[in-house]
């Protein structure tokens, strides 16, 4: 260690701003159907868990 000399720079840090996405960005893309949350058939659960 050397007495005098600079070991760090203190200096600020610039904001980085983040782009808000528009809302509805897709609208009209695609559509999810009613049933979207609907519990799967037992045979497929069953594919996907491995139960």
């Amino acid at each position: 260690m050397q007495t005098g000399k600079p070991v760090a720079e203190i200096r600020q840090i610039s904001p980085t701003v983040k782009q808000l996405q528009p809302f509805a960005l897709c609208a009209g893309e695609f559509t999810v159907p009613d049933d979207f949350d609907t519990l799967l058939p037992k045979d497929i659960l069953t594919a996907f868990e491995g139960t």
